[in-house]
């Protein structure tokens, strides 16, 4: 029977079962491994195809995504809910790495088509026995890059949060079906602080005035409405 899902993989888009990454890249770490052991380089183009047409249509066509929620998850259960940007933008790496990987070889540039089919192996492995993803951890680094050139967290509007001048605040984005976002907002009100929740679902227009690219992200504001240190995302 199957367990009750809080996100539904096929229409919560923004959010995503933190294992179904971690199944999607072991399967296309061990293909690409495959690929190098058999010496067949077109496996790598199907591979850098299939990452493609998933992230372009859908999970529903996206054979690994496909297998994780209607085999394993339902009888393992769902796990952490986290934001999907960062498994998507390293879906679209490995769709640039394992394209280029295959254009070597169909140029006959076979050490750097296997080098580069190599690296997608052994950093899609990583990412699935430890949960380091690379690709994941470029996207995080971004966002805080453009983060801070926007310089839109220096400073926020009370208004737009419905706060008043008595005190420091701090102001998390979040989303309903995010699990590290409810963690993380429960560990601030058991350390006493007064908190405010902005759910980017319902408040979009607020994610892109301020920038965040990530939830959660929390930063600690003053009575005055300048932001005194970014405590995550």
């Amino acid at each position: 029977m199957k367990q009750a899902r809080t996100a539904d993989p096929y229409r919560d888009l923004d959010v995503i079962d933190a294992r179904a990454p971690r199944f999607n890249q072991a399967t296309i770490g061990l293909l690409a491994l495959v690929a190098f052991l058999t010496g067949w380089w077109p496996l790598l183009a199907i591979l850098a195809a299939q990452l493609a047409i998933g992230l372009a249509f859908g999970r529903r066509y996206c054979l690994p995504c496909l297998a994780y929620f209607e085999l394993v998850q339902p009888r393992v259960g769902e796990g952490p809910i986290e934001d999907s940007r960062p498994p998507r933008f390293a879906n679209m790496v490995g769709v640039a790495v394992l394209g280029a990987a295959s254009l070597a070889h169909a140029l006959g540039l076979s050490t750097l088509g296997w080098a580069l089919g190599l690296l997608v192996a052994g950093l899609a492995l990583l990412a699935a026995a430890t949960g380091l993803c690379a690709g994941c951890e470029l996207y995080r680094l971004g966002a805080r890059a453009r983060g801070v050139r926007s310089h839109r967290l220096d400073r926020v509007e009370l208004g737009d949060f419905e706060l008043s001048p008595d005190g420091e605040v701090v102001v998390q984005f979040t989303h309903p079906l995010c699990s590290d976002c409810r963690t993380l907002e429960r560990r601030f009100r058991e350390e006493g602080r007064r908190v405010v929740t902005v759910d980017v679902s319902a408040r979009p227009e607020l994610a892109r005035k301020y920038g965040v690219a990530l939830v959660p992200t929390a930063v600690a504001v003053s009575s005055t409405g300048a932001v005194l240190s970014r405590l995550a995302g």
